[in-house]
């Protein structure tokens, strides 16, 4: 025979809650006696358990002596209660379900701002009596007639008991809406009644017989029966073990089993062990221990288990404890690590240890954590990691003044602004999210303190790597760089762990006025060392294309005796520099810029202008041009002529003399510096 055990069967999160609290105050020793108003929760064997050990169940506060202790059950109560309890000065112990509270906070709200009340539920159960209590004026409907019927207006605000069916909820909804203009509506029915009366449903469609264990009384334990035996004829409502006739399982192939939220554990397994009286399932079959054992396994806040993967979505991961209800493991609780990817790392069927955050979450799950299994095991990686000195990688969590925090296994890590980087750093916030690498340098497991460096990793692995580039690095070579920075004589270069400078004559075949013409900061640049200088650990870099080299090609299609056409681009004491073209420039010295005398460039040319020369040598070895202004200009005869105009009378040139007239400046110079040369090899013969 098969037997389904409902995951949800047993105590709740809220009864759960409440049986701890009472036995906490039956443990403290204070002399003082406990009362409980009213049973704590619908289960008589739980009641009467907790009457043995001194829990006094009353029904009127006036039965409460002074100074003692007193239980407010798990149904809650209204704010009246309260107050007559501090009458009384009695210690409150109150065990209210949060999820109830919550009705009482909303309902208390609803009704301040002007709104009607309507209660869905039972209106003699112990907790709508109690939500009831926080607007006297509340309304409590139980069907749908009573929907229909109900004649109210205004602004209304409907909240449902927190053990009432889906099923009627929604109908009761649908009715009031209809006759309701303004309704605000709120489903307050417990997530964990949900998905217990959904389980119990599925289980019901497919058995023989369907047993709901619990108490007559709990209204959630009714309802599990109702909708049961709309599924299942031979559904049975029993309070113990006492009560299973086993006559009826003869000749049955499958059985359920589910329980109301107050039912004791131990009574489920009481029943697991009568039926398994009968038992006559083969070896490969669980037996209905290991099927209660399954179910009703129990887990603590704090404790480290093994599970197996339902399913991994997107923001979380499902996990099958073999408890009753299924773990969650939140995004933010999977790992700090960046680089652990959650849907890469975990699929269905696989085997994953976790960390239990809460038993329940507030929603019947029991919340999960995968990074605070490694907590512990986080100090240690990285109290190692500061004895032997190795880096360890983190994520940037915050920003926080002076500096970041970082996460590494779980482990708060602080990092001085100082320490961020081996840069100057505007603002810290480029570092948040990212994941960096550091080097501990101070750390205190006690005072959980723990002080990490990125600028001493990052200092170390440029030291590595400035060695390694300063042993292999040739003159010639072609390296790729990102440019650091830039100043007016040129860039820095950082070739991996070295900053290398092209100066701003190598940076362009152009004259440029700064290096922010050609490039920018943080820039990836293709360069050629031109000089090492490995014991002052300087190099020298090029950033001009060969391509682009006028000389390597431009220049043929000029020859000596050409006239060109080019534009003034600098002056010098010696000359004027004319651009004839871009990457071509030609000197014009001081003696072919005019035929008349001048002093200094200045006096004949400007800055921009445009002048015609003539081309009067090319050295490609040196890569220079020397132009002639002078020699495009008239020629000039002697001062006489100049004289003659001037009205004075001018002597006839010899013609034996017009030739030397017809010489340049530059010629007269080298005959000048041949007579030199003749004079001094003269005087060297005669002093041999």
């Amino acid at each position: 025979m098969k037997v389904i055990i409902a995951k949800t069967a047993g105590f709740c999160f809220g009864v759960s809650r409440a049986i701890k609290m009472v036995e906490d105050s039956l443990n403290k020793d204070n002399y003082k006696k406990i009362y409980s108003l009213g049973p704590i929760i619908h289960n008589k064997q739980v009641v009467e358990e907790f009457q043995e050990k001194g829990v006094n169940v009353i029904e009127d506060i006036d039965q409460v002596e002074h100074n003692n202790v007193l239980i407010i059950r798990a149904h809650g109560v209204s704010p009246s209660i309260y107050d007559q309890i501090r009458v009384k000065n009695a210690e409150i112990v109150d065990t209210t379900c949060p999820f109830v509270k919550k009705i009482h906070m909303k309902v208390s709200e609803y009704s301040y701002a002007g709104y009607k009340i309507i209660i869905v539920g039972d209106e003699k159960h112990p907790e709508v009596i109690g939500i009831k209590g926080w607007d006297e004026n509340a309304v409590v409907i139980g069907n749908d007639e009573e929907a229909q019927n109900l004649d109210i207006s205004g602004k209304v605000c409907v909240v449902a008991q927190t053990t009432l069916s889906k099923e009627k909820w929604d109908n009761i909804c649908e009715n009031l809406k209809q006759n309701i203009e303004e309704c605000e509506v709120f489903n307050t029915i417990c997530n964990a009644t949900s998905e217990r009366q959904k389980e119990a449903k599925e289980i019901a469609d497919k058995v023989e017989v369907m047993f709901v264990i619990g108490d007559p009384n709990s209204s959630n334990t009714r309802k599990l029966y109702e909708i049961s035996k709309k599924y299942c004829e031979n559904t049975f409502l029993i309070e113990n073990a006492s009560q299973v006739d086993l006559t009826i399982l003869e000749n049955k192939n499958i059985v359920g089993i589910t329980a109301g939220a107050s039912t004791p554990d131990r009574i489920i397994k009481e029943v697991i062990d009568k039926m398994s009286e009968i038992n006559k399932t083969n070896e490969e079959e669980m037996s209905f221990e290991e099927l209660f054992e399954k179910s009703m396994r129990t887990i603590t806040d704090g404790e480290v288990l093994k599970g197996k993967v339902i399913s991994v979505t997107n923001k979380e991961i499902f996990v099958d404890l073999g408890y009753k209800a299924d773990g969650i493991i939140p995004l933010n609780e999977f790992s700090d690590d960046p680089e652990e990817k959650h849907t890469e790392m975990y699929k269905a069927g696989d085997e994953i240890e976790v960390y239990v955050l809460r038993v329940n979450d507030g929603e019947g799950n029991v919340l999960l954590s995968r990074k605070r299994i490694g907590y512990s095991k986080g100090w240690e990686k990285i109290q190692d990691a500061f004895e032997k000195g190795t880096f360890i990688k983190c994520i940037v969590s915050d920003v926080v003044n002076g500096g970041v925090i970082a996460l590494a296994n779980g482990i708060r890590i602080f990092v001085p602004a100082s320490l961020i980087s081996d840069r100057r750093v505007g603002d810290l916030n480029e570092f948040r999210k990212k994941v960096i690498t550091l080097k501990i340098v101070d750390f205190n497991r006690q005072k959980k303190k723990v002080v990490g460096s990125q600028r001493a990793v990052l200092q170390q692995q440029r030291e590595g790597a400035k060695k390694n580039l300063l042993k292999n690095i040739e003159v010639g070579q072609t390296i790729k760089g990102v440019v650091k920075r830039l100043a007016d004589f040129g860039v820095f270069v950082d070739i991996g762990g070295l900053d290398g400078l092209v100066h701003i004559s190598e940076l362009s075949w152009n004259r440029i006025k700064h290096p922010s013409e050609i490039v920018k900061e943080g820039q990836e640049v293709e360069v050629k060392v031109l000089g090492i200088d490995k014991e002052k650990e300087k190099i020298s870099l090029g950033y001009r294309k060969t391509i682009d080299d006028p000389w390597q090609g431009g220049i043929d299609k000029y020859e000596v005796g050409n006239l060109i056409k080019g534009k003034v681009v600098n002056l010098m004491p010696f000359g004027a520099f004319v651009e004839i073209e871009s990457g071509l420039t030609g000197l014009v010295h001081i003696s072919q810029i005019s035929n008349k005398r001048i002093l200094k460039p200045q006096e004949a040319l400007t800055i921009g202008q445009e002048v015609e020369a003539k081309i009067t040598e090319i050295n490609k070895e040196n890569q220079k041009i020397s132009l002639s202004i002078k020699e495009t200009l008239p020629i000039l005869v002697d001062e006489k002529a100049e004289k003659k105009e001037e009205g004075h009378e001018i002597e006839k040139v010899p013609s034996e003399h017009k030739e030397e007239l017809k010489l340049t400046l530059g010629d007269v110079i080298k005959k000048e510096e041949e007579k030199v040369v003749q004079t001094e090899e003269k005087k060297e013969g005669i002093n041999k």
